[in-house]
């Protein structure tokens, strides 16, 4: 029964966000309520809550303060310099654009960190989106799927679960997987191009002074055929004659405010700062790949530090606060609403019934493919559950079972990390509400597009395990 109820609990969150008939955070808390009382343990849900956000608090803890940290960041000009870059390289072509999404969250997941990954990436990026009309979940899907496969990485956390769940090294589990792992980034990237080119063919090209260039004879827009899956307005060359409208001013204030990443006269620009920004930014990651601290004490201590340095006054300390404060509430409210489902799941003993019926279901015969089998089960199960669940719940069982048929512990090891890119757009993963959030897409929208390509690119990374014979 609670497996039953389990799934059920997972598929009806999963077809109200994406049909838009509840909001995440609301899905996310009044769900699994439900679902609660329904195995009748409702008069437990308060310690399954509380439970759910003492675990969750340290993680809510650090993307608080890492979106302060990196909004500073922003504001001040660190990564100026990398837009620049961008666009010198993408030239207001939406395919190099989309590419460059994809390279750039590949650059910068050598952190290890998706919140850091996105919030850089989506700063960077979003602006550009914006200004020349494309479609916002290109972004946010390329993003996250790109940030999975290199969240494999020994210091992202998955290759580090299952070292310690099966007592391996962490290093006979990774190295042995980079040829399959760079397929499928390689994968990512020809993803990145496809969708690119149906960015071009829907938009057409601008020229870089078109795009950043607002003149009077440019305000003009053909009327669209509607509004795409990220919520942006179908944009084409073309003349008045064609079927123009106006920009309204409203319209017009408002894509400026969404441009504003790139104006070079921001009063919040610290030129003379850019070196201490910089060597901070440097020793804050490499302090949180070294582990010297806890991530959300790091992130504190570099926030006020960031804030004290840059902004010496108590106003515009106040100032940048505020200016960051809808997306620090965002993404916290949708970490604690998210403690609420996890909480539930684990709780009321949900996620251990549907694990032992998933491993319980793989029949005998497929005994000698456990490594196979459970790159397969990687999939849906590292997306509807955490990966200390995972990890230290499934994976023991997939390998004991794979022994017993002579499949070695480090080949299951390594099959599993093959569901990383579609882990990466769970919705029980706090960093991606950090995307969706600071990209202003809506959850719902973003899994239904983004699903189909992380469900791909982990099959590549599986198929390529296999082709290289470390799987």
């Amino acid at each position: 029964m609670l497996t039953i109820l389990g799934f059920a609990m997972i598929a009806t969150f999963l077809v109200l966000i994406m049909t838009k008939k509840m909001s995440p955070i609301a899905a996310l808390v009044l769900i699994p309520a439900l679902f609660c009382v329904a195995v009748g343990q409702g008069a437990k849900l308060g310690d399954y809550v509380i439970d759910g956000v003492g675990n969750l608090a340290p993680t809510a803890a650090m993307l608080m303060f890492a979106i302060v940290y990196f909004g500073v960041m922003i504001d001040v000009g660190l990564f100026d310099p990398i837009v620049r870059g961008i666009l010198r390289f993408c030239k207001a072509d939406p395919m190099r654009i989309v590419v460059g999404t994809a390279v750039l969250a590949a650059i910068v997941s050598l952190d290890g960190d998706g919140s850091t990954t996105f919030m850089i990436t989506v700063s960077a990026m979003y602006p550009l989106y914006k200004r020349l009309k494309m479609s916002l979940v290109v972004m946010t899907g390329v993003a996250a799927t790109a940030n999975g496969v290199m969240n494999t990485l020994p210091w992202g956390g998955p290759t580090a679960r299952a070292a310690t769940a099966l007592k391996l090294d962490a290093s006979e589990i990774f190295i042995p997987m980079i040829p399959a792992l760079a397929v499928g980034l390689l994968a990512v990237f020809l993803l990145s191009y496809v969708l690119g080119l149906r960015e071009r063919k829907r938009l057409g090209m601008l020229t870089l002074d078109e795009a950043l260039v607002r003149e009077p004879e440019q305000k003009t827009v053909m009327a669209g055929a509607g509004t795409d899956a990220g919520g942006g307005d179908r944009l084409r060359e073309g003349s008045a004659a064609s079927g123009s409208a106006d920009l309204t001013q409203d319209d017009d204030e408002e894509d400026e405010e969404e441009f504003k990443g790139l104006d070079p006269n921001r009063s919040t620009l610290r030129p003379k700062l850019y070196w201490f920004n910089a060597g901070l930014t440097i020793a804050l990651l490499t302090a949180m790949i070294m582990e010297l601290m806890p991530i959300p004490v790091l992130f504190l201590l570099g926030a006020a530090l960031a804030l004290t340095v840059n902004f010496p006054h108590m106003p515009d300390q106040r100032a940048r606060i505020a200016a960051h404060a809808d997306n620090v509430l965002n993404v916290s409210g949708m970490v604690f609403a998210a403690a609420v489902f996890t909480g539930v799941l684990t709780g009321t003993g949900m996620v251990e019934s549907m694990a032992d019926w998933v491993v319980g279901a793989v029949p005998d015969a497929m005994g000698p493919h456990m490594a196979i089998v459970t790159g397969l089960l990687s999939l849906p199960l590292t997306y509807f559950m955490s990966n200390d669940g995972f990890y230290f719940g499934v994976v023991p069982v997939l390998a004991e079972a794979g022994t017993a048929h002579g499949v070695s512990p480090l080949e299951i090891a390594r099959a599993s990390l093959a569901g990383q890119a579609l882990h990466m757009s769970s919705p029980l993963v706090p960093a991606v509400y950090v995307l969706v959030g600071m990209a202003k897409v809506e959850f719902g929208d973003h899994t239904r597009f983004t699903v189909k390509w992380a469900v791909l690119t982990s099959l590549v990374v599986l198929g390529a395990g296999i082709l290289f014979g470390t799987i």
